[in-house]
């Protein structure tokens, strides 16, 4: 099997030539609004934790549930569903999860309860499933190789930046409107997708001589789910809990053995893991895992500091967000530019190198007085260099599988990204915590031990206990945004080492740099695409 080739484009179902510029922009702008729609949804029902736990009258834990469990069913069958689609069709996988996923989305915004809501968003869990990791493929698969880095780029631009974008947007629906129009945007969006796939977008598949690995298939789903199942209820059940502990034994086990059954079937196998000893997945994979885990960390930390410390609401905390999402997106549409001219690991160096700079001026200059301001230039910076190295990472992911794998490559890059957030705000949210605890115990003399104690579990907490400590109010609150500020900075300088460690690895083991393309062939190649 050659790994070391970029997977050729497809050519259209009916069989009538090579694809035209208009054609590829509508079939990139279809995947684009199918994937808004998923990526939207992983981070939109943040926004109405509290409007969920009064109407359902449900607790915390059964809040988090609803919106843990979308994730938790996303990130467990990526790579089966993944493979499902090469061999079944990508066309008919994603017109299938869009409907689904459709669906479900209308059931949850009518859910009469908890329960129902729980049951809508496994199901959308598993259709978004079918939808991710196929919109990839269909790039990949369908333009050709001058072309597919650019495509490749306005779709990382949007798995990058959606986040931000969803949160904003249901932020504004939750404010305006009613929590449960959160819905009608996914809703919206997959109508539109849909319509666009059915009319323009080619079906491609790959024929096997090998039985599907349904071993590997449910090892992959046991060890991602009791991985991830870790990190989600760690922070909130404690790391030593029986629980948390038998998750993490049962994913490990399972992660073990479908290392030694993937081995074991070798070509026939779902995932082929020697794979990883190749500089393009290897590197493309860990860049991509840090990466977005430092991203996601990231806002974890943000959204308390604009919030608690600066007193803005939820929307005006979105709207702050966006900057560095615009630059996140703007950044991934130019980096396969810059990839052609200097190469993929020097724009994915440049890239970490951004980021890296961009934590550091924020643990260095953010401040209680110095407000929004003190850390805008950072997140910049974090913007920019996040866009110029997710696009090379993914496209060096796909570009390590043959055409036939082009939804296992999709969905990798998929699970990748999952794990990567998940373990960002694992470890960010518990530095910080830390952090503020450590910081806040000796600003609390004189304040009544009871609030006191309240002020220890988090920023939130302080600000909402202090008006009862009469005339220790304003001190309180000052002490509890001065402990945020002091366990942010460690939380940075934490992201900042990170960051380091992974720019030293790609500068030893980053993707080999392809000759650079001349200026005229790349201008050459841009002006086709838009022809």
């Amino acid at each position: 099997m050659s790994t070391n080739q970029p997977p050729q484009a497809a050519a259209p179902a009916s069989g009538e030539g090579a694809l035209d510029a208009r054609q590829l922009r509508t079939i990139l702008i279809a995947v684009s609004v199918a994937l808004m729609a998923v990526i939207a949804s992983v981070s939109g029902l943040n926004v109405a934790q509290t409007h969920m736990a009064v109407e359902f009258g449900a607790s915390q834990n059964t809040v988090l549930w609803i919106i843990n469990i979308y994730t938790l069913a996303l990130a467990a069958l990526l790579l089966p569903l993944g493979a499902i689609g090469d061999r079944l069709g990508r066309k008919p996988m994603l017109i299938a999860g869009l409907t689904v996923f459709g669906a479900a989305s209308v059931v949850a915004g009518l859910a009469p309860s908890a329960g129902v809501m729980i049951a809508a968003r496994v199901a959308a869990g598993v259709s978004a499933a079918m939808i991710m990791p196929i919109t990839l493929a269909v790039i990949t698969s369908t333009f050709p190789e001058e072309q597919r880095g650019k495509a490749i780029g306005v779709w990382t631009g949007v798995a990058g930046g959606g986040g931000i974008l969803g949160m904003f947007l249901s932020a504004l629906l939750v404010d305006v409107a009613d929590w449960r129009w959160l819905f009608v945007l996914p809703v919206v969006l997959v109508v539109v997708a849909l319509a666009m796939t059915l009319k323009s977008v080619p079906n491609s598949r790959q024929y096997s001589a090998h039985s599907f690995d349904t071993t590997g298939a449910l090892l992959s789903a046991v060890a991602v789910i009791g991985l991830i199942f870790v990190l989600q209820e760690g922070p909130e059940r404690g790391w030593t809990a029986p629980v948390t502990l038998i998750g993490l034994a049962v994913g490990a086990v399972a992660a073990v053995g479908f290392v030694a059954w993937e081995l074991r079937r070798r070509e026939a196998a779902l995932l082929d893991v020697r794979l990883f000893r190749e500089r393009g997945l290897a590197g493309g994979s860990i860049t991509l895992l840090v990466v977005f885990g430092v991203q996601a960390g990231i806002a974890v930390v943000l959204f308390p500091f604009f919030q608690a410390v600066l007193g803005w609401s939820g929307l005006l905390s979105t709207v702050a967000m966006m900057p560095m999402a615009v630059m996140m997106m703007l950044a991934s549409g130019l980096a396969p530019r810059m990839a052609a001219r200097v190469g993929a690991r020097s724009t994915m160096a440049v890239g970490v190198a951004l980021a890296a700079l961009g934590l550091a001026l924020m643990a260095v200059f953010v401040s209680v007085d110095g407000g929004y301001l003190s850390i805008l230039v950072g997140m910049l910076a974090m913007g920019i260099g996040m866009g110029l190295s997710m696009t090379p990472s993914t496209e060096a992911i796909t570009s390590s599988l043959p055409c036939a794998e082009q939804g296992v490559a999709s969905a990798l890059n998929d699970v990748t990204r999952e794990f990567g957030t998940a373990l960002g705000v694992a470890m960010l949210g518990a530095l910080l915590s830390a952090g503020y605890r450590s910081a806040i115990d000796d600003k609390l003399d004189g304040i009544p031990q009871e609030a006191a104690d309240t002020a220890r579990e988090g920023i939130a907490n302080a600000v909402e206990v202090a008006p009862g400590t009469g005339a220790h109010s304003p001190d309180l609150v000052h002490a509890a945004q001065q402990a945020f500020v002091d366990g942010w900075q460690q939380a940075m300088w934490t992201g900042v080492a990170v960051m380091g460690v992974l720019l030293v690895h790609i500068a030893l083991r980053g993707p080999k740099d392809s000759p650079p393309v001349a200026a005229d062939e790349t201008e050459a190649a841009e002006a086709d695409a838009v022809r």
